[in-house]
């Protein structure tokens, strides 16, 4: 249970999360936010498994997917908010 809860605390103060807000605040489109943050996070889970698929652990890069992919939404949502304020 501690290694989930690192996994997913890991993926959104590390690259996936932080990266794929800024990617996401800069578009106002959801869809393109939520790309972009999968996309980063599938290249950072595969940046330190010195890309080679063999050392990605299935879980691992479903979180980092799924963490990128609310990040860049998140980071979408809060473009579109602060360009109505």
């Amino acid at each position: 249970m501690l290694e989930l809860l690192g996994t997913i605390g890991g993926n959104i103060m590390g690259l996936p999360g932080i990266l794929g807000l800024a990617l996401g605040m800069m578009t106002r489109r959801l869809w393109l936010g939520a790309m972009m943050g999968g996309l980063i996070s599938i290249v950072a889970t595969l940046l330190f498994a010195h890309w080679d698929f063999a050392n990605v652990a299935t879980t691992e890069l479903l979180i980092a997917i799924v963490v990128g992919l609310c990040a860049g939404t998140l980071g979408s949502a809060i473009r579109i908010k602060g360009a109505t304020v």
